[in-house]
């Protein structure tokens, strides 16, 4: 009985539940790949990079959303980022400078967007909408819609280098990011405070908590951690275009809301997020291994991405209904 009850403890738990949804996308990708190229140690590698990149920007997309807000230009802001550190090493500054100007800059974009959000009280997601054409233009005016080549061969090694020759750097920064941010979710104050602020702004208010302070540092947060994954990507491609990093800010959202972490704030966490993103890497990835025409993959991600929503909704109101009956 004591098994029985755990295993079912277990299979209720989201996390573990899309873990197995997880496998079984890995499984049927494997079966349709031609011989088995699916788990190829090729193919594998090329997840784990794809992972990277959005799993840094998750990162700071799962906080802010759990706080309340979100970032809709983080693909722009990454795009910019990796663009400006591109452009700050052809002008022969050091690699380590470039990334952390790259860095500052998407700070003072993210601080942006929590002032239009929090200060000038537009909506989020109308805010950093806007803000997302305006990075992409300036993308466009700087690199003049070319690419911006990368020669720093010590920078290169940041995204191309590998752990034992198969676990890319860049995936090992974005566990070790990962693992930061679910500590400081879990265990710290302010990680509580995101947690009230995004799940009852008004009684987070009534408590002395000040829930536009906290999605501002949130905001700042994502913007920076864009950015270092857009410099990532342009470490690893060589170059850094305009078009760089595109549909990153969706798949982080997706990522996330898959995991479990609630579009309107207030649940979820790091690890759910990760398996989240784990499930929508191995679901994009499979698309293209199984050739799938790019027409049907982009069906395929904005079906996967309704379904994602549909669940967070109907859960979130489940859960709505939960607490009102033991109301007394």
């Amino acid at each position: 009985m004591n098994n029985q009850s755990t295993v079912r403890r277990l299979l209720r738990n989201k996390t573990v539940s899309l873990a197995l949804v997880t496998v079984a996308v890995v499984a049927l990708f494997f079966f349709l790949s031609k011989d088995g190229s699916f788990l190829k140690t090729r193919n594998l590698r090329g997840i784990l990079n794809m992972v990277s990149v959005t799993g840094t920007v998750a990162v700071g997309m799962a906080c802010l959303l759990i706080s309340g807000g979100v970032d809709l230009a983080a693909s722009s802001e990454a795009c910019l980022g990796g663009i400006l550190c591109a452009m700050l090493l052809r002008a022969g500054i050091s690699w380590p400078l470039a990334l952390f100007l790259a860095i500052i800059y998407g700070a003072v974009a993210g601080a942006i967007n929590a002032f239009l959000a929090n200060v000038m009280n537009i909506m989020g997601f109308i805010a950093t909408i806007g803000m997302s054409s305006v990075y992409t233009g300036l993308a466009k005016v700087f690199t003049d819609a070319k690419f911006i080549s990368v020669n720093d061969k010590e920078f290169q090694k940041l995204g191309s280098s590998a752990i034992f020759g198969f676990v890319p750097v860049p995936f090992v920064i974005m566990l070790a990011l990962m693992i930061l941010y679910g500590f400081m979710l879990r265990y710290t104050r302010f990680g509580r405070r995101s947690y009230m602020c995004g799940g009852n702004p008004q009684a987070a208010r009534l408590s002395g908590m000040s829930p536009n302070r906290t999605t501002t540092v949130l905001y700042i947060n994502c913007g920076a951690l864009s950015a270092f994954a857009g410099s990532v990507l342009a470490s690893r491609m060589h170059s850094a275009t305009a078009t760089a990093a595109q549909s990153v800010a969706i798949d982080a959202i997706t990522a996330s809301v898959l995991g479990g972490i609630s579009f309107m704030g207030g649940s979820g966490g790091i690890a759910g997020c990760f398996v989240g993103l784990m499930l929508l890497s191995a679901f994009n990835n499979g698309l293209n291994v199984v050739q799938l025409q790019s027409y049907w993959q982009l069906v395929a991600q904005g079906a996967l991405l309704i379904i994602a929503l549909c669940v967070e909704f109907f859960g979130e109101r489940a859960r709505l209904k939960a607490l009102k009956r033991r109301e007394p």
